[in-house]
């Protein structure tokens, strides 16, 4: 029997997600959230790159009006899951150009946020022609 003071729960969450659908993918997510909180006792849940957007979103990431959706639904979601701290894969618009990211939400913000650095370029995975790459790593805290 582990100590639960002295442990981390991760749970990772692998589900379809859909290319261009991010008010479902939201939905999923906050599902997702919720049962990985309340049905497996995690701290932390993590989804996989892009999971707001679904993967590849491709040309979509060149319509402003989808990227303009990003930031509006992780405040969606950061008011939506409480109790587990949450990682979730989007665009992320800064003022540099827009980045591969992943997302830490907890207690109701944006705790973190983490830049891909190594963008591949072949196949469908065209992702210089659309990001930037990050140069920083991201540390944050989970039931600490």
């Amino acid at each position: 029997m582990t100590d639960r003071a002295s442990s981390l729960r991760v749970v990772m969450a692998q589900l379809d997600f859909l290319v261009g659908d991010i008010a479902g993918n939201t939905d999923k997510i906050i599902i997702a959230a919720a049962e990985a909180r309340d049905r497996l006792s995690a701290d932390l849940v993590v989804f996989p790159e892009l999971t707001l957007t679904g993967y590849p979103p491709e040309d979509l990431l060149l319509r402003p009006s989808f990227i303009r959706q990003i930031e509006p639904t992780l405040q969606q979601l950061s008011s939506n899951i409480h109790g587990i701290a949450t990682v979730v894969g989007c665009p992320f618009s800064t003022a540099e150009g827009l980045r591969n990211a992943a997302v830490v939400l907890a207690d109701g913000a944006i705790q973190a946020r983490y830049f891909k650095q190594w963008l591949p370029n072949y196949s469908v995975f065209d992702e210089k022609r659309y990001f930037i790459p990050g140069e920083d790593p991201a540390v944050f805290e989970v039931a600490g």
